[in-house]
Protein backbone atom coordinates (compact mmCIF):
# COMPACT_ATOMS: atom_id res chain seq x y z
CA UNK A 1 0.00 0.00 0.00
CA UNK A 2 1.49 3.44 -0.61
CA UNK A 3 2.32 6.07 1.74
CA UNK A 4 0.99 9.30 1.12
CA UNK A 5 0.74 13.09 2.82
CA UNK A 6 -2.39 15.13 3.01
CA UNK A 7 -1.92 18.99 4.16
CA UNK A 8 -5.09 20.59 4.44
CA UNK A 9 -6.20 24.19 6.24
CA UNK A 10 -9.64 25.13 8.03
CA UNK A 11 -10.95 27.60 9.85
CA UNK A 12 -12.42 27.38 13.64
CA UNK A 13 -16.17 27.74 13.95
CA UNK A 14 -16.38 28.89 17.59
CA UNK A 15 -13.87 30.10 19.46
CA UNK A 16 -16.01 29.85 22.29
CA UNK A 17 -14.86 26.36 23.06
CA UNK A 18 -11.49 26.57 25.25
CA UNK A 19 -11.19 22.50 25.12
CA UNK A 20 -11.25 21.96 21.02
CA UNK A 21 -7.82 21.19 20.50
CA UNK A 22 -7.94 18.94 24.05
CA UNK A 23 -10.48 17.07 22.17
CA UNK A 24 -8.86 17.12 18.89
CA UNK A 25 -5.66 16.10 20.48
CA UNK A 26 -7.19 13.19 22.46
CA UNK A 27 -9.37 11.89 19.80
CA UNK A 28 -6.06 12.10 16.98
CA UNK A 29 -3.61 10.40 19.39
CA UNK A 30 -6.57 7.28 20.11
CA UNK A 31 -7.48 6.96 16.52
CA UNK A 32 -4.44 7.56 15.02
CA UNK A 33 -1.80 4.89 16.34
CA UNK A 34 -5.16 1.69 15.71
CA UNK A 35 -4.89 3.19 11.96
CA UNK A 36 -0.79 3.74 11.55
CA UNK A 37 -1.28 7.08 10.80
CA UNK A 38 1.04 9.93 11.83
CA UNK A 39 1.06 13.86 11.28
CA UNK A 40 0.84 17.23 13.07
CA UNK A 41 -1.65 20.17 13.98
CA UNK A 42 -0.65 23.91 13.57
CA UNK A 43 -3.36 25.90 14.91
CA UNK A 44 -3.34 29.61 15.84
CA UNK A 45 -6.30 30.38 16.94
CA UNK A 46 -8.61 31.20 14.13
CA UNK A 47 -6.86 28.46 11.59
CA UNK A 48 -5.69 24.61 11.47
CA UNK A 49 -2.80 23.64 9.63
CA UNK A 50 -2.81 19.30 9.57
CA UNK A 51 -1.05 17.09 7.91
CA UNK A 52 -1.58 13.68 7.72
CA UNK A 53 0.69 10.73 6.73
CA UNK A 54 -0.40 7.10 6.36
CA UNK A 55 -1.71 4.62 3.52
CA UNK A 56 -4.10 6.38 1.16
CA UNK A 57 -7.38 4.45 1.89
CA UNK A 58 -6.50 5.37 6.08
CA UNK A 59 -5.64 8.96 5.21
CA UNK A 60 -8.65 9.30 2.78
CA UNK A 61 -10.64 7.39 5.47
CA UNK A 62 -9.73 10.20 8.74
CA UNK A 63 -10.23 13.00 6.06
CA UNK A 64 -13.59 12.28 5.19
CA UNK A 65 -14.33 12.33 8.89
CA UNK A 66 -12.33 15.47 9.18
CA UNK A 67 -14.94 17.37 7.10
CA UNK A 68 -17.90 16.40 8.77
CA UNK A 69 -16.29 17.47 12.18
CA UNK A 70 -18.25 20.84 13.00
CA UNK A 71 -15.25 22.14 14.84
CA UNK A 72 -14.03 23.75 12.01
CA UNK A 73 -15.09 24.61 7.98
CA UNK A 74 -14.17 25.94 4.48
CA UNK A 75 -11.81 22.47 5.09
CA UNK A 76 -9.07 23.40 1.82
CA UNK A 77 -6.27 20.62 0.47
CA UNK A 78 -3.11 21.88 0.31
CA UNK A 79 -1.40 19.06 -1.14
CA UNK A 80 -1.97 15.37 -1.57
CA UNK A 81 1.11 13.31 -2.87
CA UNK A 82 2.64 10.09 -2.41
CA UNK A 83 5.05 9.73 -0.43
CA UNK A 84 8.58 7.42 0.22
CA UNK A 85 8.53 8.09 3.79
CA UNK A 86 6.88 10.04 6.62
CA UNK A 87 8.38 12.94 7.61
CA UNK A 88 6.31 13.09 11.23
CA UNK A 89 6.51 9.71 12.26
CA UNK A 90 7.27 10.69 16.10
CA UNK A 91 3.59 11.81 16.62
CA UNK A 92 0.37 10.17 16.75
CA UNK A 93 -0.69 13.55 16.16
CA UNK A 94 2.05 16.26 17.00
CA UNK A 95 0.63 19.60 18.27
CA UNK A 96 2.11 23.51 17.51
CA UNK A 97 0.93 25.94 19.95
CA UNK A 98 0.27 29.18 18.51
CA UNK A 99 3.23 31.37 19.55
CA UNK A 100 4.73 34.86 18.44
CA UNK A 101 8.10 33.22 18.24
CA UNK A 102 6.72 31.38 15.33
CA UNK A 103 6.17 34.53 13.14
CA UNK A 104 9.01 34.60 11.81
CA UNK A 105 8.89 31.35 10.12
CA UNK A 106 5.00 32.13 8.68
CA UNK A 107 6.86 34.99 6.88
CA UNK A 108 9.82 32.57 5.53
CA UNK A 109 7.06 30.50 3.90
CA UNK A 110 4.09 32.86 3.45
CA UNK A 111 3.50 36.48 2.34
CA UNK A 112 3.28 37.59 6.17
CA UNK A 113 3.74 37.11 9.72
CA UNK A 114 0.41 36.54 10.61
CA UNK A 115 -0.59 33.15 9.84
CA UNK A 116 -2.49 32.27 7.57
CA UNK A 117 -2.54 29.16 5.78
CA UNK A 118 -4.85 29.91 2.96
CA UNK A 119 -2.64 32.00 1.86
CA UNK A 120 0.17 29.26 1.81
CA UNK A 121 1.25 26.79 -1.06
CA UNK A 122 1.23 22.96 -0.61
CA UNK A 123 4.67 23.01 -0.46
CA UNK A 124 5.24 26.04 2.01
CA UNK A 125 2.70 24.65 4.32
CA UNK A 126 4.84 21.48 4.43
CA UNK A 127 7.97 22.87 4.54
CA UNK A 128 6.50 25.23 8.00
CA UNK A 129 5.12 22.15 9.32
CA UNK A 130 8.83 20.72 9.13
CA UNK A 131 11.06 23.31 11.04
CA UNK A 132 8.13 23.68 13.15
CA UNK A 133 9.01 20.17 14.38
CA UNK A 134 12.37 20.62 14.84
CA UNK A 135 11.23 22.86 17.97
CA UNK A 136 8.76 20.19 19.32
CA UNK A 137 9.39 17.14 21.85
CA UNK A 138 8.14 13.93 20.43
CA UNK A 139 4.69 12.70 21.59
Amino acid sequence: MHLVRLIYASTITSHNDPGIIENILESARRFNPANDLTGILYFNGDYFLQCIEGSRQAVNNVYTCILKDARHHTAVILDYSEISERTFSDWSMGYVPTSRTYNEYCLRYSNSREFNPYQMSGESAFKLLNELKQVLPSI
